[in-house]
């Protein structure tokens, strides 16, 4: 089962968020490992590094959600309890709803191995018809979240796309 039947095309942005990274202090890892970590159905059509700021991220969530530019948008860092990790609640403030299973999943899959990822806030949520999913700011923690997630992102983004029909009754 997995990502989609009809092994769509989804266009997704990946933004990271990093002082550091956006100016110069380091150079960014998790864009590598958020592009090499999708699933083939994905197509990244935007990249980009902006420093920790929320009304910053907000608008550009907004403008990639509401321009129908995209089917996902992936977020890393900014998941902690700094005071600057302000992503989830960026995302909350743009958001039409969230989607809980996807943050808990990521978060009681992941914390197995490193019992800190228990205190990602890292949320999903949903503008318009596009997918936004906060990952961790590491790049060993976007691969493992993203394995995780994978499986279920090609049916999110049909179902968000109006491309699924009646769900299956189980049992």
């Amino acid at each position: 089962m997995g990502v989609s039947s009809q092994a769509r095309d989804y266009r997704v942005a990946l933004i990271v968020l990093s002082d550091k990274a956006a100016s110069g202090l380091r150079s960014d890892e998790c864009l590598p490992a958020m592009r090499a970590s999708l699933p083939a159905c994905c197509t990244v059509v935007s990249e980009t590094v902006l420093a920790d700021d929320a009304k910053a991220l907000e608008s550009m969530l907004t403008r990639l959600a509401d321009g129908d530019a995209v089917d996902g948008i992936f977020t890393s860092g900014g998941t902690g309890l700094g005071s600057r990790d302000l992503t989830p609640q960026a995302t909350r403030a743009v958001a039409d709803y969230e989607v809980p299973g996807i943050g808990e999943a990521m978060r009681a899959r992941t914390a197995n191995a490193v019992p800190q990822a228990i205190l990602s806030r890292a949320i999903a949520a949903v503008r318009k018809r596009t997918l936004i999913v906060n990952l961790p700011g590491s790049p060993k923690a976007v691969r493992e979240t993203l394995a995780v997630i994978s499986p279920i992102l090609g049916h999110a983004f049909d179902v968000l796309r109006g491309n699924v029909g009646e769900h299956a009754a189980s049992g």
